[in-house]
Order: C-alpha cells, then sequence, then structure tokens
C-alpha cells in the first residue's frame, strides 16, 4: 500500500516572463533560482524567445487569453506567496498582467525587462508607457537596470552619486521600493534601495572579471521574490539576493560562442 506524503509544500513563486530556449535567462533562470532558493516555483508563460549565447533571433507573445488563463490556473487553486514579473513584451500583455496584480494577491517583483543582455529590444515600444503607468504602481519592489532607468524615466546615470536620483524618479511611477542596480557602473556592482519613507540602502559587491552574466537581472527579481516568499521583509530579501546573485556572476561559464549564464547552482558546486 503506498504511503502518504506528510511533507509541508514549500512556499510558492510565481513567475511570469518570457521563455529563454538557451536556458540561461527568462522563465528557465527564474525556476532555477527558486529551485536553489527553497521555493516551489511556477510559471505564466507570456512570450517564447528563439534565444542562444549570442543573441535573441526572435520572440513571438501568446495570446492575451493564454497569459490569464495559466495565471488563473495557479492563483486560484495553488496560490503564491510572492509574484515576479520579467520580460512581457506588448502593451496589451503588459495592461493585462497589471489588471491581475492589481488583486495583489501577494508581494510582486517587478523587473521592467526592455532589452536582452545583447541588446535586442524584448518589449515593444507601445509597451513601455503602459508597463510605466500601469505595471509599476503594483509593484512591491521594481529592479530597473540603468538602461530600464532611462527608458521608463529619462534619467541617465554615469556615476554611482546619480543613483539616489534615479531611485526616487522610479519610486515616484508607483512601486513601493525602488531597487537602482548599478551593474554597468565602473567599479564595485552598486544597487541602491529606496523604501517608502526614502530610506535609502546601498548594496556593494565586489566586482568579478567574469563576461558570462546572462540572466543576472531575472535571477536577481527572482532572488528577492523567492526571499519575500520566505518570510524576509524588503531590505533583508534585497541583501540575500545580492549574495546569491554575486556568487552567481561569479560561478559563470562559457556556453556557445557568446555571452554564457550565471551559475544558479554555485553554492552547491562548492
Amino acid at each position: 500500500m503506498a504511503s502518504v506524503s506528510t511533507h509541508a509544500a514549500p512556499p510558492r513563486v510565481l513567475t511570469i516572463a518570457g521563455s529563454d530556449s538557451g536556458g540561461g535567462a527568462g522563465i528557465q533562470a527564474d525556476l532555477k533560482t527558486m529551485l536553489a532558493l527553497g521555493v516551489h516555483g511556477m510559471s505564466v508563460i507570456a512570450a517564447v524567445t528563439a534565444q542562444n549565447s549570442v543573441g535573441v533571433q526572435g520572440y513571438w507573445e501568446l495570446p492575451v487569453e493564454a497569459v490569464v488563463a495559466q495565471y488563473r490556473s495557479v492563483v486560484d487553486d495553488i496560490g503564491v506567496q510572492a509574484v515576479k514579473t520579467g520580460m512581457l513584451a506588448s502593451a496589451e500583455l503588459v495592461e493585462a498582467v497589471a489588471g491581475l496584480l492589481a488583486e495583489r494577491p501577494a508581494p510582486v517583483v517587478v523587473d521592467p525587462v526592455g532589452v536582452s543582455k545583447h541588446g535586442d529590444a524584448l518589449l515593444a515600444a507601445s509597451a513601455v508607457s503602459v508597463l510605466r503607468d500601469r505595471l509599476l504602481p503594483q509593484a512591491t519592489v521594481a529592479t530597473p537596470n540603468l538602461h530600464e532607468v532611462a527608458q521608463l524615466t529619462g534619467i541617465e546615470v554615469t556615476r554611482e552619486s546619480e543613483l539616489a536620483d534615479a531611485a526616487k524618479a522610479v519610486q515616484d511611477l508607483g512601486p513601493q521600493w525602488a531597487l537602482v542596480k548599478g551593474g554597468h557602473l565602473e567599479g564595485d556592482a552598486v544597487d541602491l534601495l529606496r523604501g517608502p519613507d526614502g530610506t535609502e540602502t546601498l548594496f556593494r559587491a565586489p566586482r568579478h572579471d567574469n563576461r558570462h552574466t546572462h540572466g543576472t537581472g531575472c535571477t536577481l527579481a527572482s532572488a528577492i521574490a523567492s526571499y519575500l516568499a520566505l518570510g524576509l521583509d524588503v531590505p533583508d530579501a534585497v541583501a540575500a539576493a545580492k549574495e546569491y546573485i554575486t556568487g552567481a556572476i561569479e560561478g559563470g561559464f562559457a556556453l556557445g560562442a557568446g555571452i554564457g549564464p550565471v551559475d544558479h547552482a554555485w553554492r552547491f558546486r562548492k
């Protein structure tokens, strides 16, 4: 007679994003991160990319009704403790996801993906204003990189001292917390978190001499969502996620002819 499992389910985290066929970013990176951090990852696929280490060869968004159906299937039956959004591709999909998240079933981490690591556009120009006006106000934490900050606010950040103004400008768009990622600056990898009361916290890590960094943004946002689901508050979740992504970048490995991925399993290889 088969035994009945009495194991409690781990916290559940939902990613709403695009699929990366090369496995380094997108849904694939999100689910690897969630597994590595001890939560149960679930997915709503919003777009499918043809993607590898040298670039994005094409992408196709799913119909809005398919995205809504995936979301309803997961949330209405299984439930979630945190949600992370990534590549949403079109204005129609951004609008639909914003409407779903207006229910606010759990903390929401919005990674406002605009371009790939290789510079390929992953968000239609017509979707930028919808993301700014409709999706960011649903975010518990928004995690733009410097390119996305410029796309959303018009602010160009070229030095660490400008991160604070950028974070305030992002927060003014509606998220409770704004984490501006300074990974494209010179020197240490510095990110700035601005809280609802205006408190600013810098997260600094050594910059590793490793070009294989595909999936960093997806991985960091998913790690934050995972730690929020595990019960950490936002500053502690960001600190823990920063430690995880720093190790993943250090462990990044060559894959294909171009930029390889970060190592989501770096803790298991030590």
